[in-house]
């Protein structure tokens, strides 16, 4: 097969540093908005941040989406306006599902600020299909222990949402969903099953190709559609895959708000700006501003 057998469109990342730790962006991007659900995707790191310091991701608002936090290495305490406090290590999953409204804020916990945190992980957004983009707002942490493991050759997939391979892990999913974290040791490969309307991977550390193609790190590949594949790495890699059912109808992004339709990205701008969103319980005293130009925006 050739390359444009394999792949639909590669995406290269728009990277921004943050100060000690850099964050790699592929969705969305304009030539391709969203990969089933997705429609969004950031890698943090990874890094090791100086002793004292930290992540602050002051509290700010969503509407109309599920966030997905995986961490590969460190730890963030998440809180939000439910009043949840929850600390996220490596290999579990925080969902929190925005609904017609959610405050929350992420922090690097103190016992990691005393030696220097390490930061490296996937951070994914979720459009919600149109029926549910107004539900109530929920939060799900899903233990490292009960998201199924499946080994073989030299691979490790954890399956993080949906049913691949033929397990299935209990994370909520609102669509048709796939996502799972694939460790790959020196020599080793793994399928790739045609089955989701659409599909991604992405070379998150280390090296890998699929079907022979050399992938690039940091560089999110939309595969074509029902065609199976295979990843093989020479050297060890990590790499993520993505996708699910295609949405049919065309979702709006600005700055941390998705919808299927701009007034209502409109009244939460108006929402934020009005105090009118509920507060982060023992977060209470700091707050991000509505940006002037928002680094995601997919409409003006």
């Amino acid at each position: 097969m050739t390359n444009d057998d394999l792949i639909l469109r590669t995406i290269t990342p728009t990277t921004h540093d943050l100060g000690g730790f850099k964050v790699h962006r592929t969705l969305p991007s304009k030539p391709h908005q969203m990969v089933g659900p997705f429609i969004f995707f950031d890698q943090m790191g990874p890094a090791h941040l100086d002793i004292g310091t930290g992540i602050d991701v002051r509290p700010h608002p969503h509407i109309n989406l599920s966030t997905v936090t995986y961490l590969f290495a460190g730890a963030i305490d998440h809180r939000d306006s439910l009043g949840t406090f929850a600390r996220i290590e490596p290999g579990a999953v925080n969902l929190m599902t925005a609904g017609h409204g959610i405050a929350h804020s992420e922090r690097s916990p103190s016992d990691e600020r005393a030696h220097g945190p390490e930061l490296s992980g996937i951070q994914t957004w979720l459009g919600m299909p149109e029926d549910k983009e107004e539900i109530d707002p929920a939060f799900e942490h899903v233990a490292k222990a009960d998201l199924p493991v499946i080994d073989g050759h030299g691979a490790t997939a954890r399956i993080i949402m949906g049913s691949l391979w033929g397990q299935a892990a209990p994370t909520t999913t609102y669509a048709e969903t796939i996502y799972a974290d694939i460790l790959l040791e020196p020599g080793a490969s793994a399928p790739i099953d045609k089955g989701a309307d659409e599909r991604a991977v992405y070379l998150a550390l280390g090296e890998a190709s699929i079907d022979g193609m050399p992938m690039t790190l940091n560089t999110l590949y939309v595969l074509q559609p029902g065609v199976a594949m295979t990843l093989h790495s020479a050297t060890g890699g990590r790499v993520m895959l993505c996708g699910g059912e295609a949405f049919r109808t065309e979702r709006y992004v600005w700055w941390n708000f998705v919808s299927s339709r701009k007034d209502r990205i409109d009244q939460a701008k108006a929402d934020w700006k009005a105090g009118r969103f509920a507060l982060v319980p023992g977060d209470e005293k700091e707050f991000i501003p509505i940006p002037e130009v928002p680094l995601t925006a997919t409409y003006p």
